[in-house]
């Protein structure tokens, strides 16, 4: 895949946009994909010797934003957002975003403001696995030349899961991809097992968070020693990690995988058991060998760490360059980040109270006390305690008459060609609310009194659509 000629052509666009402005703000997401984004785009704006502020933002806020500069930039948000509402004579707006628009690509005709608008979805591009935010960013960046930042774009897309449907990249991912390797930026395994922590874990911890399908080892750190040990791959006092595995080990370990799993899915899904387990992995070369930064996947979860506890800043510098102060920082805030996680999750499903309620078509949580920012976090890595073949929603209040919603599920259901991220925009809607995302994470602002309704809905929703 190419960048195609229409689309291009708004890069250059884009490019004089940032050239002739000076008064400049961009507004990113607060996630890994929002925060490469804005990354990315604050590089460019340094060395273009543009002075800029960047404001790392929710969804819940750019309705009806005041605009108080001359150039103001949406990354990894605002097409699903009416940020121009109040856009005055004479401004410019800059969108770069692959979530689905609200606006189609003539929207922009006839305004008094200059409106701009890159978005995949508009070229018939797929927003959700051939380019996210950062990607998008990051070709903007090229249009200035700068292809030191593709490594930053592929860490994008890895926080974004654009590679969990088939393992690898695809589409537009695979040019940057392909840049931060001809650059020496990263190293690409074709193949590899898909187990998260290959670094940083030993190998039957990693194992245990295996969760897109309930298998005997998730959760199970027993069941994962024993399986190892059986395998000859793992021994009682010389634990291995991923990394450490040869390739006889890991094909052992795939084909054990690959029986579990068969033993417990329906036959129609026989054929994208693989990958599941298979994966791409992505290191990144100009990083400590014995730093969690060298691993795509470890380094996306500490970004996400930050953005969930208000310390985007910090995860910006890190991947301006700080490897210092910053990655002091950040290694505080992931472990504070972690111990947060595993108490929010103890508290739903350690609970004697039924706190994962069942309905035809959904599951879902209240989580009381559970932060907004990190209920997304927590609705997904509930999926492993939970049944796998129906998508998980946890609620957290945002104040006294609001709730974030946020939906997760497993891999599988996306092979039915639900999109669980179209559907929560929709039914959000009907509440009063607002909401959208990907096929397989979504989430959703709506009003507190709206809850029962919104299950209702969306459950309606579902009917007939889930096959398992």
């Amino acid at each position: 895949m190419q960048i195609p000629q229409p689309m291009h052509e708004q890069y250059l666009e884009a490019k004089k946009l940032i050239e002739s402005s000076n008064d400049i703000k961009v507004y990113s997401h607060i996630d890994c994909d929002g925060i490469c984004s804005g990354a990315i785009l604050s590089t460019i704006l340094d060395r273009q010797n543009k002075e800029h502020e960047i404001e790392f933002v929710n969804l819940d806020v750019l309705d009806d934003m005041d605009l108080n500069h001359e150039l103001t930039i949406f990354s990894d948000l605002g097409s699903g957002q009416r940020v121009d509402s109040k856009a005055r004579e004479g401004q410019k707006i800059l969108i770069l975003d692959h979530h689905p628009p609200l606006r189609d690509i003539d929207y922009r005709a006839g305004k008094n403001y200059t409106f701009l608008e890159i978005n995949p979805m508009h070229h018939g591009i797929d927003g959700s696995y051939d380019v996210c935010g950062g990607g998008l960013c990051y070709f903007l960046g090229k249009e200035f030349g700068y292809t030191d930042l593709s490594w930053i774009g592929v860490l994008s897309a890895i926080g974004d899961m654009q590679n969990t449907k088939t393992g690898h990249f695809e589409g537009l991912n695979e040019i940057i991809q392909q840049d931060a390797i001809d650059g020496g930026y990263l190293k690409l395994t074709k193949d590899d097992l898909n187990i998260y922590g290959r670094n940083s874990r030993p190998l039957f911890v990693a194992l245990s968070y295996f969760s897109d399908v309930k298998l005997p080892i998730t959760n199970n750190t027993n069941e994962t020693m024993a399986i190892l040990e059986e395998l000859g791959i793992d021994e009682k006092h010389n634990r291995k990690t991923l990394n450490e595995l040869t390739m006889e080990e890991k094909g052992k370990l795939f084909q054990r995988l690959l029986s579990m799993l068969a033993k417990v899915v329906p036959g129609k899904y026989i054929q994208y058991l693989p990958q599941l387990i298979i994966g791409d992995s992505y290191t990144f070369l100009k990083e400590d060998p014995s730093s969690f930064l060298r691993d795509a996947s470890e380094f996306s979860t500490a970004m996400n760490a930050c953005g969930r506890n208000h310390e985007e800043k910090i995860a910006m510098e890190v991947l301006k360059g700080d490897r210092f102060v910053a990655l002091d920082e950040l290694e505080d805030v992931s472990l504070n980040h972690r111990r947060n996680l595993a108490q929010a999750i103890s508290g739903v499903v350690e609970s004697d109270d039924a706190n994962i309620i069942e309905l035809e078509n959904l599951q879902y949580f209240d989580g009381t006390g559970i932060k907004p920012e990190i209920v997304g976090t927590i609705t997904g890595m509930i999926l492993g305690y939970c049944n796998w073949k129906k998508p998980i929603i946890g609620f957290a209040q945002t104040d006294d008459t609001g709730l974030k919603v946020s939906l997760r599920c497993s891999r599988l259901l996306s092979y039915d060609g639900i999109h669980f991220g179209n559907i929560i925009r929709k039914v959000a809607g009907q509440v009063g609310g607002s909401g959208g995302g990907h096929a397989m994470a979504c989430g959703a602002y709506i009003p507190i009194d709206k809850k029962d309704e919104f299950l209702k809905e969306f459950n309606e929703n579902l009917n007939g659509r889930l096959t398992l």
